[in-house]
C-alpha cells in the first residue's frame, strides 16, 4: 500500500469521532452520511467475501485488508474487528431492500397491502442471510457480548423501520412504536429459527415467518420477545465461544 494511502487511513482514524446513532427515517430531511468511511469499506467489503469460509472473524478482516491491498496490521483501521464485519453485513443488507423493493413487489402479486408488503420485505431481507447463515450462529455470539447489544438492537430497530419505510407506512400515530416493535420481535425470532433450518430453500423459516405475522403482535408481546432474543442471543453465544475453547 502507498505511503500516502496508509497516512490518509490512519489520520481518519485518528480524527475519528465515536458515530452518532442515525435517525429514523423523515420525508423532510436528507439521508445521514453514510455507516463507513472509504477505509473501512475497503476493507470490510474485501473481508466480507471470505465470510463463508472463515466466519466473522479476525482473519476474514486480515484476508480482506490484504485484497484490498493494505497490510495487515491495516484491520487497527477497523477498531471494532470482528463486529465492524457483522454490522457491514447488516448495514449493507437492510440498505439493499431499497434499491429492489419494486421488483420484489413485482415478483409478488399478492403484496398490495402494506402489511403483505412488510412481510413480503422481512423475508426478502431474510433470504440475505443465505450465504452466511451457517455461520450466523458464530455471529450472534460475538453480538451477545454486553459492549456489543445495544449497537445489535438499534440495528435491528433501524432494519424494522426499514421494512415499514419501504413498505409505504406513513402513519405517525402511536402505532408507530407497537408495529416497529412487533416487527422487529418477529424478525429476530425467525432469524434465529433460520439457524437451524435445513429445508430446502429454507421454507420452514418462511412458513414460520408467516405464522408470526399471522399471529400479531403487540407491544408488550415485542418487549418481552425482544428480551428473550437478547437472552436466547447471549445464551447461545456463551455456548458457541465455550464451544471454541474461549475462557469466559
Amino acid at each position: 500500500m502507498a505511503p500516502s494511502r496508509a497516512l490518509t487511513c490512519f489520520n481518519l482514524l485518528r480524527r475519528a469521532q465515536p458515530a452518532l446513532p442515525r435517525r429514523y427515517h423523515s420525508y423532510d430531511h436528507p439521508a445521514p452520511p453514510g455507516a463507513f468511511n472509504a477505509c473501512e469499506q475497503a476493507i470490510l467489503s474485501a473481508a466480507y467475501k471470505h465470510v463463508p469460509e472463515y466466519g466473522f472473524t479476525q482473519h476474514a478482516l486480515s484476508l480482506g485488508a490484504r485484497d484490498a491491498g493494505y497490510l495487515d496490521i491495516s484491520t487497527n483501521l477497523v477498531p471494532q474487528g470482528p463486529f465492524s464485519l457483522i454490522r457491514y453485513h447488516l448495514v449493507t443488507q437492510r440498505e439493499a431492500l431499497a434499491p429492489r423493493r419494486d421488483a420484489i413487489f413485482a415478483e409478488d402479486a399478492s403484496a398490495t397491502t402494506v402489511p403483505a408488503r412488510v412481510e413480503r420485505l422481512t423475508w426478502e431481507r431474510l433470504l440475505g442471510n443465505r450465504e452466511v447463515n451457517h455461520r450466523w450462529q458464530e455471529a450472534l455470539a460475538i453480538m451477545a457480548q454486553p459492549t456489543h447489544v445495544p449497537a445489535s438492537l438499534h440495528e435491528l430497530a433501524l432494519l424494522a423501520d426499514e421494512i415499514h419505510f419501504q413498505a409505504g407506512d406513513t402513519s405517525v400515530d402511536p402505532t408507530w412504536y407497537t408495529k416497529r416493535g412487533g416487527l422487529s420481535m418477529i424478525y429476530a425470532s425467525s432469524e434465529l429459527f433460520m439457524t437451524n433450518d435445513k429445508s430446502p430453500g429454507f421454507g420452514e423459516t418462511r412458513a414460520f415467518l408467516q405464522r408470526r405475522f399471522a399471529e400479531g403482535s403487540t407491544l408488550s408481546s415485542a418487549v418481552g420477545g425482544l428480551t428473550q432474543w437478547i437472552g436466547f442471543t447471549a445464551s447461545a453465544g456463551m455456548n458457541v465461544l465455550r464451544s471454541k475453547g474461549v475462557r469466559i
